[in-house]
């Protein structure tokens, strides 16, 4: 059972501190922000409305030649919203000692820790719920369109049989990148023959001095949380606008004072009362889906993500 121990805090109980805490930024969420949110959800299960056949035109033959029917078809993909929490247990002696707000200060990690949960269920299906779609990076490569890594960067995800072209085979057009960390270094190393950068570096239109990673004119995002597994993907292709999430609950956060805590099997880990602690419960549910209608060109078999992984 994890929880914030007094040889923990510490650092915050002070005898003569600074009471500046030094720490890393807040890691948000990477895939959030480029995915279609939707409405809420109102209940558990929401359907979204997919288009499974459209309308073709042809054109006629004189005067009085027979116009053709044709007609649409639609189908359904469930989105499942599913439950995401934690508890974080602390004395209230810690609580008493601390010249800091400890909870003021856990609750931004809260929002870290689940990023990295949602991050990490949507692009590898990691500690996903069953409900959940597979995770977009084994699924691109599940649907053959896995690039593997050659050594000639440009050729792996520009070329005709390159990462973008996987997508766009599909008569899809990539609208955005996520990139694994170490994917930076690759880039910034590629070169043409006269020894000049092939990938650019563009100045954001933001602050001063601060740099963006493009491709073909559209952004790469780099999670910064971890969430993008470099040893299965080095940079993840598609077009976003098929991945959509809806929230069934936002973030909400409850003090606990009373509660026994237990393990899987029912063990007593903390009697929050009678070892005079308390917890800050948080909870959130959402759900994502990847609704495919039918395209022009390919039909339903499709995937609108490629992934360039590492070579072996």
């Amino acid at each position: 059972m994890a929880y914030i121990e007094r040889t923990n805090a510490e650092a915050l109980i002070p005898e003569e501190t600074s009471h500046n805490i030094i720490e890393e930024s807040i890691k948000r969420s990477a895939i959030l922000p480029l995915a279609n949110r939707m409405a809420n959800m109102v209940a558990k299960q929401s359907s979204v409305p997919v288009m499974t056949g459209s309308v073709h035109a042809s054109f006629i033959n004189g005067d009085t030649g027979l116009k053709p029917t044709s007609n649409m078809t639609w189908d359904k993909v469930v989105m499942t919203a599913e439950e995401l929490a934690v508890i974080v247990p602390i004395p209230e002696a810690v609580l008493a000692d601390a010249d800091y707000d400890i909870f003021g200060e856990v609750r931004p990690r809260i929002v870290e820790a689940f990023s990295l949960a949602i991050d990490a269920a949507i692009l590898h299906g990691t500690n996903k719920p069953l409900s959940w779609p597979d995770g977009l990076v084994p699924a691109a490569i599940a649907a053959g369109n896995g690039v593997a890594y050659s050594g000639n960067l440009y050729q792996d995800i520009n070329g005709e049989d390159g990462v973008i072209a996987k997508v766009e085979e599909a008569g899809i057009a990539v609208n955005s990148y996520l990139g694994a960390l170490k994917l930076r270094a690759k880039l910034r190393g590629a070169v043409d023959t006269a020894g000049q950068p092939i990938f650019r570096t563009a100045y954001s239109n933001g602050d001063a001095g601060r740099m963006m990673y493009e491709l073909n004119g559209s952004p790469i995002v780099f999670p910064e949380n971890g969430s993008l597994d470099g040893d299965q993907a080095l940079l993840l292709a598609g077009n976003f606008n098929y991945v959509r999430y809806a929230m069934r609950q936002d973030m909400t956060y409850k003090i606990l004072d009373q509660a026994t805590l237990t393990d899987a099997s029912g063990n007593v880990i903390l009697n929050l009362a009678q070892q005079d602690c308390v917890a800050l419960r948080a909870v959130m549910r959402l759900g994502w889906a990847i609704p495919r209608p039918v395209n022009i060109i390919s039909g339903v078999n499709y995937f609108p993500f490629a992934v360039l992984q590492p070579s072996a």
